[in-house]
């Protein structure tokens, strides 16, 4: 990690359990949180969500959303702390400069090893969205998978923003992510989804952030040495964006 200053931590309550959300580095301009799974972005009926929980436990910060996570998701999310920092992450993210990666796992195993699931990305039933063969609202995301004591690790390189891109790609290789009900994913403790590392330039500087997960059954650290070990960036050859 290029830049990582200390971190702090404050309880919050989901559904009466206590979570803790990690503040990994601040700046004027931007914070990185780590959001545990089972949080909204939002606030909902049953809980604070991200924004009402910083705004709660920072009364003198001033905080704008850039980008989201879905509920089940963990990890890496960017605040910004000023309008300004906002419009730029904004356009950032509009121009796809930013590399994410995540880490998913899932019981069953994909049609493919690796490789890049492209379409348009259209509402479904019940709250789904399916892949398309239109060119509306175009999704692209690559990935490598192997297998660990008997799941499939993926880590995921999403070239677009769409919602619950990441979920519908991985159920179109035949591979729902678990604990993902909603796209057919087998039952489990949490939806495996982590959002694992940010890499983007911030006035001239290239700022790389990582966080394994750190909670979920299967999320263990023999996992987490296996992905470091095995899914190393530098070992990896990413299709071009093109």
């Amino acid at each position: 990690m290029d830049k990582l200053v200390g971190y702090s931590v404050f309880p919050l309550f989901i559904r009466d359990e206590a979570v803790l959300l990690q503040v990994l580095f601040r700046s004027d301009d931007y914070w990185v949180i780590e959001k545990p799974a089972g949080m909204s972005f939002h606030a909902e009926s049953e809980g604070m969500g991200v924004m009402q929980s910083l705004a709660n436990s920072y009364p003198d910060c001033t905080f704008y959303p850039v980008h989201r996570l879905d509920k089940m998701t963990s990890g890496l999310l960017i605040v910004a702390c000023h309008a300004d920092a906002a419009a730029v992450f904004g356009k950032m993210f509009e121009k796809h400069e930013m590399e994410k990666r995540y880490l998913a796992l899932s019981s069953k195993k994909p049609k493919k090893k690796q490789g890049t699931i492209a379409g348009g990305m259209a509402p479904s039933r019940r709250g789904q969205w399916k892949l398309t063969n239109e060119k509306e609202n175009f999704a692209i995301t690559q990935f490598f998978s192997l297998s660990f004591q008997g799941y499939r690790v993926f880590l995921v390189r999403p070239l677009t923003g769409k919602t619950h891109q990441i979920r519908v790609a991985l159920k179109s290789l035949g591979s729902p992510i678990l604990g993902d009900l909603r796209y057919g994913g087998k039952e489990a403790d949490r939806g495996y989804l982590h959002a694992y590392s940010l890499q983007f330039n911030w006035q001239g500087e290239v700022m790389n952030f990582v966080s394994s997960p750190s909670f979920g059954v299967h999320f263990s650290p023999e996992l987490c040495a296996f992905v470091s070990a095995q899914l190393d960036e530098s070992l990896l050859k990413w299709p071009s964006r093109k």
